[in-house]
């Protein structure tokens, strides 16, 4: 029987397009209290009441336009993953876990300790470091591991952004369309609200204090996703050669009314087309795994936004999902970290 165990841990998806089904998934994504970080009975009356009696139908209608016959792309893409590092790691008891909804983390953790591992390598699908979901996947595997399997050993994976595997995983994934004739590439990175930018800066001084805040080096960058964020794009661009001029970022994905990471990536897009940019490409490289927010956010609502406001051609660069540089990519890391 195995003795160490991989847990790879990705965000989650409803477990299927049904309302019902969705509703559950919001509800415990929203009530977690690293997503929606106000008090208890605030983030309760705020879900319940003005959240779940309406967006689960709209977010189920948006769920059908990307479902596939085998399930959420995310998950699909999540488990071809897993079976990939079955394959590379036949010595280790390999499991799949997800933050939200299934596979659980309290079902991965039982396979585990019913091989009888004693230590575990947990690897969170997050290229950057957040709190509402690097920090929460973490924290959930470490409270679940506790009460399920207290004896059991953990050791996480940091964050992964700009690990030279990593990048050229992304470059080798990109490199077909940046071969094509385009104006403009744009990196869209799922948004955080500011204030969550500012509560994981440990000296509670520097994260958006200044416009430049995110260059250089300083202690609150191991936990500032927005500097780690343009440390990818900063690392991608070199890679690839891009120049300064036909780049730029956006942050997507705002709930809410409290301002989150700017610029936006839906006013960005609308507003590209005046500046002349008519053939655009969208890379989004917070998500490991293509998923509503790319598939959909972006494929088809900001692709038909783009074409309204007079542009020709928005293309969407596909996430990493199981490119075969990228599963050399992780299993790079991954080694690296195995005791």
């Amino acid at each position: 029987m195995p003795k160490q165990g991989i847990l790879f841990v990705n965000l989650g998806s409803p477990d299927s397009t049904e309302v019902g089904d969705v509703r559950r998934y919001l509800r415990q994504f929203l009530m977690d209290g690293r997503v929606l970080d106000v008090p208890y009975p605030i983030r309760f009356g705020i879900v319940n009441f003005a959240i779940l009696p309406s967006r689960p139908k709209v977010a189920a209608e948006a769920y059908k336009k990307i479902w596939r016959a085998e399930g959420s792309p995310l998950v699909v893409s999540s488990q071809k993953i897993q079976g990939a590092m079955t394959d590379r790691f036949p010595e280790m008891a390999v499991e799949l876990a997800m933050r939200y909804q299934n596979p659980s983390i309290e079902s991965a953790i039982k396979k585990l300790k019913q091989q009888a591992v004693q230590s575990t390598l947990v690897v969170p699908l997050f290229p950057h470091y957040a709190a509402s979901s690097f920090e929460s996947a973490v924290e959930r595997v470490r409270v679940v591991a506790k009460k399920l399997c207290p004896g059991m050993r953990l050791t996480v994976v940091p964050p992964f952004y700009q690990e030279p595997d990593y990048i050229e995983a992304l470059f080798e994934r990109s490199a077909p369309y940046l071969k094509q004739d385009y104006d403009h590439l744009l990196f869209s990175f799922h948004g955080i609200p500011e204030h969550h930018l500012r509560k994981s800066d440990p000296s509670g001084s520097h994260c958006l204090v200044a416009d430049d805040c995110c260059k250089g080096n300083h202690p609150a960058h191991a936990t500032c996703y927005r500097a780690q964020s343009l440390r990818t794009m900063e690392a991608f661009v070199a890679r690839a050669g891009i120049p300064e001029e036909k780049y730029s970022y956006s942050f997507q994905s705002r709930l809410g009314r409290a301002p989150w990471l700017k610029p936006y990536t839906d006013h960005v897009i609308e507003a590209m087309p005046s500046q002349g940019i008519r053939k655009l490409l969208v890379i989004c490289p917070s998500f490991i795994s293509d998923c509503l927010e790319t598939l959909e956010e972006i494929g088809m609502r900001a692709k038909d936004d783009f074409a309204n406001a007079g542009g020709d051609e928005l293309q969407l660069i596909p996430c990493l999902n199981e490119h075969p540089r990228w599963l050399d990519a992780l299993e790079t890391i991954t080694r690296r970290y195995l005791e």
